[in-house]
């Protein structure tokens, strides 16, 4: 203001929530408002009723309601605003904050009056609470709300709460806020009280869980957890919530936060305020986090109670309800959102074209703008043109314009004359120049910015970043080349230096510095050429995309010249005035009117000026200072239902869901503005529709730079009438704005293109529910401005996100109860789901240059799961409303109904057989003996010497070897021990529980010459006995062993004080020592009567963790031994290396009875020994130059994560593979393409053939029914739906097509296996690649379960089925695995074509979910792609609840990431919803010995709260 004699201010404001998004104390607050408006204000002695300006902010950008009457909101702190901008996002659209300038009579700094109410005065209700949080409210929305809270008290609704490990809840910053000491009496309050098994008592009433819940919901002050305490008064029904968040506010912010310990010990209260003295116990976080179980834990607090919960609030019927439709055979139709039959639809004529005021022409205006600059700084050159304040409000710096001009001048002469050399200019006119100036430091950059003008050069203001990552706004600029950087040398202030680092990723580039110390000046006679102006680009301002992109549109000298007059005549610009400019001085409304209207203008009071603007049409519409103050701007009170549909319904101000906006004034002088359809062509709205604002003028940006086609969409844009003919000849430009022309020619915004998320067909603009989350508690759980809400498209629909900054002190409690709370809300109000609502610490969500909130980088880390929130809440269950319908089973049916429904005509019946046993002709000597034990004694006999076993050490080296007359020997005394010492008769049953080894060998074979039966049991883990001892003695005990061989080692841990901790050691049966054998030989060797009797038992626990032991006969022993001799080829010459656990099933059998039969020599390579030497067993088979080898998936999962760097270092160590011919892998699941290939590829340079990577297939029924073996085809892969396959059906896809699923061959089928696919339900045998039942006959079947319960019979099909039409003769096994049998183009052995079997997965663990079948192992395949740091997921049902369980492999930071990636992969790729999702650290999910996951052993392990979560979400 020039000596004082100033009019006033003239404030344009364009600002969005971001404004004010830096929280300051109150105390901070109000000394800094005394100190910047201490200047307009007398000093109390003095107060003699002068006047005093008073400048109030009005929050006009509820969602429901806009009013420009909330008179509560506080003081507008301009300089602080401008010190540290709130201004980020420069919100064009509607007007967000108005100032509002009133005359008060001088008052005591401390009391605020609210502006004198005009008629609608009921709206100015005052709040008692003295928070500084009132600074930002809108009253009336904060109403609207609290009224839509209000109504789900009625419903009550369970949510439960998710479960965190401690240490994440320290996280946030509690341990800063030491409670008081608390009296003794309190104490057991904080504890549940009830009797010793922890379940609450009667007078607790529910759960305490349902009870803190129902409260979260109804919004009581309380953070209760055990019903028994009181609520606070604000709770009851007949009060307004609105005085509850009074009362929390005084408790907030006079006491300290009742922030409790994490354990039951004691209790602790914080005095408070009279009028909620409710008796408050401790919110008990520890026991239910750490999830301990046993004495103290809440009942409540238990997982399956959380469960329950959840499933009940799941039963609520979700709005809009699924429609009925038929699915097609294959396809799962995703349901399309069908038109509301009532939606509004526009009805008004269609509108006009509205046309601004002429341009006036004034005689005198200067040709371009840089005339301009030379006349002022001819004319007046000591009037001041720019005025630098500090965050004080002093002065720091004055440029006149004469300065101005002559600088400006200086900088041009050094860019033209002294950049190069004469012959070779480095800058030529048309280049781009970048300037890079600190915020604080405007007059260097209006100085810049004019010398580029002058120079014929385009300037382009970037920002400076504010980090080291540099941001994308640079890197548009860089693009521009060829390019000069124009840059002051003091950089200090809000940015940091930018030394040589930041510039190694940049273009080479010359640093120009434009302070006048370092530019030589200009001879006399110099001056620049000013022409008038013209198309030349003037210059290029950046804007950020909604996908963050960075894009720079040109602005042409005309229209920078034309834009300035509109300007200066819209707003009635004249000399020698004032502006104070808040926004960013380097784009938009801040470089508009702060640097390019170089002239200036005076203020009357209730002067506001609200303008729309966007970086494309730069000034679409202001709203002109008015003669008459009274007479109020155009607003109008709009549904929110019918903007969703685009519609415009004029609404009463009492409904809750109505949105109040303003005008934003008149369409620019000199311009058409109209209103087009959002998307599609270009046609003009109707009258009473919402549609994107287009403008025609000239002062507007011509193009994108150095994107035409970008450019025709935006700035060559020819609207058109409904009948199809173009309004005008003259290109209109999309502005992005949203909204309407009202009455009068009023513009009125409604939103942004950039913030519609366009749900189920519906609109919904980001700011409105921005605003509605902020009215449900402002600023007590969440800071202003930090608020970020955009939609990720899941499920082909967008979904809507909102990301919070949390206060450090809130409690887990309150974050969730203020999270569940603005779920209501928006759902009230807006009548949308919001699919996930994240809170994370402050301070963390990335800025913008200019502080306000990035949010396509947020949106970025969101979807990459690198936002680490502190809390989520993910409500997929609400928002999903286009899932498949749940597939209906059809009823049953006969079987000759199945014959025509599935044999097609033409198909062939799925069966396949491997070689005929009797038709091979082999001198196999080993076939003339029946049982095993005569094999080895003739070989004993006739090839004493010949090594059969030879097991390796850790190390690589021979631990032990057997010959054929050393384990005959030796099994002798082990026999006479079982007689002698053991009092055993034949037919007894006795369990070995060895290490893998030789000993075990030995047993096995010992038993065998006594006549017992043996059963191989796994040794307890030493490390870990309470876990794995109890299972050693189920075995015992299921298989009635009589008695239990060991070594001396495993004898003294059965009996150790460890063992007896966990189960009864007296009720062992006698335990044989066999370090200690006899020295004689017995009588005689059993011979069994009959080949059909028992030869031993196959104990194994089966992934759905149901513990099966199968009888082997002797006649199914030697069958299985002769049908793998023949497959793979084994004779006494041959070498096999086996690294398999030797416990049940093929890994059994090929380490104690293959050796013995064929005679060929076993390297046995214990599993265990791997883990301190992975490369072990392939340095093996290379040393013994092996061409056979069998592992399991965990063992080759072991060499892939082991060695996968280490492969030179290995070929140097001559590590070769290129002799193996077979390397399988022995399963019994589906094959694991991946980890197969990824093994093939990564040992592939040590020589290893990729076809030599094969699996085998077995199960309880039939330990092996497939096994690749040495000739044949190589295994074969397909590629399935995976759609299909879950309506139980096979269809064949591409490669690579969506929804495919690769399946490999399990190998080739044995000789002597029969199989065929049968309808699991009605037993009718399936056509070709028709998904089924795989069935087997063979004379290796095992011939039925041996259980202690003698429920044989339940499980007497599994063994002899037959089909029910067909060939009804044959006796089958069910193997209880779904699969397909396919018929290649190879062909056999034997010159027949191959038959393929291809296993899909087990039905015990199939889950049946929304009618469908699906397998585990696809959702986990999917959620392991989903995050970097998920090593291992596993996933179960309960209650129909999907819950997903990953292990984390990262900082637990990173947990809360997972959550919406685990929830949107399983949504895209499965259509299912999660209901759980757990996160673990690494290796709680367990797994067998053969890689297999437990996932029933997981289930119960989390429904009895032992795994020790690191976090629970439980999904709404």
């Amino acid at each position: 203001c020039q000596d004082g004699e100033c009019q006033g201010l003239k404030l344009i404001t364009k600002c969005s929530f971001s404004f004010l998004t830096g929280d300051i104390t109150q105390k901070g607050y109000e000394k800094k408002r005394s100190k910047l408006i201490g200047a307009y204000l007398p000093q109390p002695p003095a107060a003699n009723g002068a006047a005093a300006v008073r400048c109030r902010l009005q929050h006009s950008e509820g969602p429901t309601r806009r009013m420009l009457r909330s008179a509560n909101i506080g003081v507008c702190d301009i300089r602080e605003a401008a010190a540290r901008d709130r201004a980020a996002s420069t919100a064009g659209p509607r007007p967000l904050f108005y100032f509002r300038f009133g005359v008060d009579q001088a008052l005591p700094q401390e009391r605020r009056t609210p502006v004198t109410p005009s008629s609608s005065s009921r709206y100015h209700r005052r709040r008692s609470s003295g928070s500084r949080d009132e600074r930002y409210r809108s009253d009336v929305h904060t109403e609207a709300v609290q009224a839509a809270l209000a109504k789900h008290k009625e419903r009550k609704m369970a949510v439960p709460m998710p479960s965190k490990r401690r240490s994440l809840v320290v996280q946030t910053s509690m341990d800063a806020y030491t409670p008081p000491d608390t009296s003794s009496g309190s104490e057991d309050e904080g504890s549940v009280q009830g009797d010793s098994q922890g379940t609450p008592t009667s007078s607790q009433g529910s759960i305490n869980m349902e009870h803190w819940i129902s409260q979260a919901i109804h919004g009581s002050t309380t953070s209760t957890t055990s019903s028994s305490s009181t609520q606070s008064g604000g709770s009851g029904a007949a009060h307004r919530l609105a005085d509850v968040m009074a009362q929390t506010h005084i408790e907030n912010h006079s006491a300290p936060p009742d922030v409790t310990t994490y354990t039951s010990e004691h209790s602790i209260q914080v005095e408070r305020p009279q009028g909620s003295t409710s008796s408050r116990t401790a919110p008990k976080y520890g026991n239910a986090e750490l999830m301990e179980t046993g004495d103290g834990v809440p009942v409540s607090s238990r997982v399956s109670a959380k469960i329950q919960q959840l499933v009940n609030t799941l039963k609520r019927p979700k709005r809009p309800p699924l429609r009925e439709f038929f699915v097609d055979d294959f396809e799962e139709l995703l349901e399309v959102q069908q038109p509301d039959p009532n939606q509004p639809k526009p009805e008004g004529a269609q509108m006009l074209a509205m046309r601004g005021e002429q341009l006036g022409v004034v005689t005198n205006w200067p040709p371009s703008l840089e005339a301009a600059l030379q006349r002022w700084g001819t004319i007046s050159p000591k009037a001041p043109c720019l005025t630098t304040m500090d965050t004080n409000g002093k002065p720091l710096y004055i440029l006149t314009y004469g300065k101005l001009w002559t600088r400006s001048m200086k900088v041009a002469y050094n860019i033209l004359h002294k950049l190069g050399t004469k012959q070779e200019p480095m800058v030529r006119p048309g280049d781009r120049v970048a300037l890079v100036f600190p915020n604080n430091d405007p007059a260097a950059f209006m100085v810049a910015f004019y010398g580029c003008l002058l120079a014929e050069v385009v300037p382009v203001p970037i920002e400076v970043p504010l980090t080291r990552k540099v941001k994308n706004e640079f890197f548009f600029a860089l693009l521009l080349k060829p390019i000069l950087k124009v840059m002051t040398s003091h950089c200090n202030g809000q940015t940091p230096s930018l030394k040589k680092p930041l510039h190694l990723s940049w273009p080479k580039l010359l640093w120009f510095v434009t302070e006048s110390k370092h530019l030589s000046k200009p001879p006399r006679d110099w001056f620049p050429h000013i022409k008038d102006a013209n198309n030349d680009t003037a210059y290029i301002e950046y804007k950020t995309c909604k996908d963050g992109s960075v894009l720079g549109v040109t602005v042409t000298r005309i229209a920078l010249l034309t834009h300035c007059q509109a300007l200066t005549q819209a707003c009635g610009y004249t000399e020698a005035e004032t502006i104070v400019n808040v926004l960013d001085f380097k784009k938009d409304v801040g470089l508009w009117h702060g640097i390019l209207t170089v002239s200036i203008k005076g203020l009357r009071q209730e002067v506001i000026c609200p303008c729309a603007s966007s970086p494309e049409a730069l000034t679409v519409a202001i709203r002109r200072p008015t003669d008459d103050s009274n007479q109020p701007p155009g607003r109008g009170v709009l549904s929110m239902h019918g903007l969703t549909y685009g519609v415009i319904r004029v609404d009463s101000e009492e409904k809750l869901s109505v949105l109040t906006v303003q005008d934003v004034g008149l369409v620019m002088p000199g311009a058409i503005m109209c209103a087009v359809k959002p998307d599609g062509i270009p046609q003009l709205c109707r009258t009473d529709e919402i549609g994107e604002l287009c403008v025609c003028a000239i002062a507007t940006g011509t193009s994108y730079y150095g994107l035409s086609g970008m450019t025709k969409n935006t700035f060559e844009v020819f609207p058109m009438t409904s009948s199809g003919a173009p309004i005008s000849e003259y290109p209109f430009i999309r502005t992005g704005l949203l909204g309407f022309i009202g009455p009068g020619g009023l513009v009125f915004v409604v939103g942004k293109m950039d913030g519609l998320m366009v749900v189920s067909g519906r609109r919904h603009n980001a700011d409105d529910i921005v605003a509605t989350a902020l009215a449900v508690e402002p600023m007590k759980f969440v800071y202003r401005g930090r608020i970020a809400v955009f939609s990720v498209t899941v499920l082909h629909d967008e979904r809507i996100v909102i990301v919070a900054e949390q206060r450090p002190d809130s409690t887990e409690e309150d974050s969730f109860q203020w999270m569940s709370r603005v779920l209501q809300a928006i759902d009230s109000i807006h009548q949308v789901g919001v699919y996930c609502l994240a809170l994370v610490p402050a301070n963390t969500l990335p800025k913008t240059p200019l502080g306000g909130i990035h949010l396509s980088e947020t949106k970025q880390l969101f979807l990459e799961g690198a936002l680490h929130p502190c809390n989520v809440l993910m409500c997929p269950h609400t928002c999903v409303t286009n899932l498949p319908k749940p597939r209906q089973k059809q009823p049953e049916i006969g079987p000759a109904s199945v014959m025509v429904g599935n044999l097609v005509s033409g198909k062939r019946i799925a069966q396949a057989s491997g070689r005929d046993l009797g038709q091979i002709e082999d001198n196999d000597q080993a076939r003339k003996f029946l049982f095993l034990s005569e094999v080895l004694q003739w070989r004993a006999q006739t090839t004493p010497d010949h090594v059969l076993y030879t097991l390796l050490n850790c190390r690589g080296t021979i631990a032990n070897s057997l010959t054929c007359v050393q384990l005959h020997k030796r099994a002798e005394k082990i026999a006479v021990m079982l007689m002698e010492r053991g009092h055993l008769q034949d037919g007894d049953h006795v369990a070995l529980v060895y290490p893998p080894g030789i000993d075990l060998i030995a047993a096995f074979y010992g038993c065998l010459y006594a006549g017992c039966v043996p059963i191989t049991v796994r040794p307890p883990h030493p490390q870990n006995i309470a876990t794995t001892l109890p299972t050693v003695k189920m075995i015992v005990e299921v298989s009635r062993s009589a008695c239990l061989m060991t070594t001396q080692l495993i004898c003294k841990l059965l009996r150790s004080r460890e063992a007896a901790a966990a189960v009864d050691v007296r009720t062992w049966p006698p335990i044989l020592d066999t370090d200690d054998l006899p020295k004689k030989r017995p009588a005689q060797i059993y011979k069994p009567s009959n080949p059909d009797t028992l030869a031993y038992l196959d104990f194994s626990v089966s992934t759905t963790g149901m513990l099966a032991g199968v009888k082997m006969s002797h006649a199914a022993t030697s069958a299985f031994c002769r049908s793998i001799k023949l497959q793979c080829e084994l004779y006494p010459s041959r070498e096999v290396a086996i690294c398999l656990d030797p416990y049940c099933g093929l890994g059994f059998v090929l380490w104690c009875l293959c050796s013995v039969y064929s005679g060929h020599q076993s390297i046995l390579i214990p599993p265990s020994e791997l883990e301190t030497n992975p490369a072990l067993w392939l340095l093996a088979v290379s040393q013994y130059k092996v061409r056979d080898t069998f592992c399991s998936y965990s063992v080759m999962e072991l060499c892939t994560k082991g060695l996968g760097s280490q492969t030179e270092s290995l070929k140097a160590r001559g590590l070769d593979l290129s002799r193996v011919r077979t390397c399988v892998v022995v399963a019994e699941e589906r094959p694991r393409i991946a980890l197969t290939q990824s093994f093939s590829k990564l040992f592939k340079d040590l020589g290893l053939h990729p076809r030599a990577v094969s699996t085998s297939f077995g199960c309880r029924v039939n330990l092996a029914i497939c096994l690749q073996g040495t000739s044949g085809p190589d295994p074969t892969t397909v590629y399935v739906d995976m759609r299909a396959l879950r309506h139980d059906r096979v269809r064949l896809v591409e490669r690579g097509s969506p929804h495919s699923l690769p399946l490999m061959e399990s190998g080739k089928i044995l000789p002597g296996v029969r199989i065929i696919i049968a309808n699991p339900e009605t037993k009718g045998p399936l056509g070709d690649s028709h998904l089924g039942e795989i069935w087997v006959h063979s004379a290796h079947n095992a011939s039925g379960y041996f259980t202690i319960y003698g429920d044989e019979s339940l499980q007497s099909d599994h063994f002899n089925s037959r089909l029910s039409f067909g060939d009804t003769q044959t006796i089958w096994a069910r193997t209880g695995y779904l699969g397909f049998l396919r018929r290649t183009e190879l062909t056999d052995a034997n010159g027949e074509r191959h038959d393929a079997l291809y296993v899909v997965g087990a039905l015990d663990e199939a889950m049946e979910l929304r009618g469908m079948r699906y397998h585990p192992i696809d959702i986990e395949t999917s959620v392991i792609r989903a995050h970097k740091s998920v090593t291992e997921c596993a996933v179960f049902t309960w209650t129909n609840l999907l819950v997903v369980v990953v292990e984390l492999d990262g900082s637990e930071q990173e947990a809360l990431d997972l959550v919406p990636l685990v929830t949107n992969v399983v949504l895209e790729e499965h259509y299912l919803i999660v209901g759980v999702v757990v996160v673990v650290d690494i290796g709680v999910i367990p797994i067998n010995s053969r890689g297999e996951k437990q996932r029933m052993h997981l289930r119960d392990g989390f429904l009895a709260d032992q795994l020790d979560p690191i976090y629970v979400a439980y999904n709404m």
